[in-house]
């Protein structure tokens, strides 16, 4: 026996169907722009920029202002890591000029970004000041450990040719802002990660694969000697939110040769 069905019920039906797709669709791209919105990164660093975000089936385009260009960066790079996002289409336009690569603002802005990532070291409390590629550093440590760790950090930042830190340390000592349990999603601790490694001479980004899954980030890749390995996952371990690094990179000697 067959079944007849009147064409109306027909029509509402496919409309139905077309239209839960899209539907569902649309469920994605509001649960990425949120993500978004609260992550870490996007609440703490770029809080002040103008930063609009659209997603449509999981392409995410960026466009508004930013204030320097390592927001634009850590802006995609976030993004980027987000769960269901499948492209990220940068449009983010800098409010202001950039600095001749490796002039004393560009490497003054490479310092301040790098340190505020890690949370044994504190930006806040540290002024920077660069002159013919030598960085001075003023404000005060919480202890001598920080002070000279600082000194670490800097002196390894791409461009830098020496470090002059005039900190002075706290007899009260401070609490770092950061803790190896603090909360921070995901997403905003990669985007961090590769930032950190971009900025610094003896670690390679484009070698550097990060991932992070509940706060443990896994490296893979290749470094060129057992030394940038280690920096590598020290200076990722010391990342705001990371509660352990599990480094799988390969040592690759040739590397080395070519360099």
């Amino acid at each position: 026996m067959k079944i007849r069905y009147s064409l109306p019920l027909m029509v509402a039906a496919a409309a139905v169907f077309i239209m839960s797709a899209p539907l569902r669709a649309s469920e994605t791209d509001d649960r990425i722009e949120s993500s978004a919105k609260q992550s870490y990164v996007f609440k703490t660093y770029l809080k002040n920029d103008a930063i609009h975000i659209q997603s449509k089936d999981g392409a995410v385009t960026l466009t508004g202002t930013v204030a320097i260009e390592p927001h634009k960066t850590l802006a995609e790079d976030t993004m980027a890591g987000l769960p269901e996002v499948k492209s990220v289409d940068n449009r983010l336009e800098i409010k202001r000029k950039r600095p001749a690569p490796d002039s004393d603002a560009w490497l003054t802005t490479k310092v301040k970004t790098t340190l505020l990532f890690h949370r044994n070291v504190s930006a806040s409390q540290t002024k920077v000041n660069t002159k013919d590629g030598i960085v001075t550093l003023r404000g005060e440590a919480s202890s001598q450990a920080e002070k000279e760790l600082t000194t670490e950090y800097v002196k390894d930042v791409e461009g830098v040719k020496d470090v002059r830190n005039k900190m002075t340390v706290s007899k009260k000592g401070t609490v770092p802002a950061e803790t190896m349990g603090e909360n921070i999603d995901d997403a905003s601790i990669t985007a961090q990660a590769k930032m950190t490694l971009l900025f610094h001479r003896s670690t390679s980004a484009s070698n550097t694969k990060v991932e992070t899954k509940e706060g443990i980030v896994t490296l893979s890749g290749k470094a060129k000697n057992g030394s940038e390995k280690d920096l590598a996952t020290k200076l990722v371990t010391d990342i705001n939110g990371v509660k352990n690094v599990v480094n799988n990179m390969t040592i690759d000697e040739s590397m080395s040769q070519s360099n």
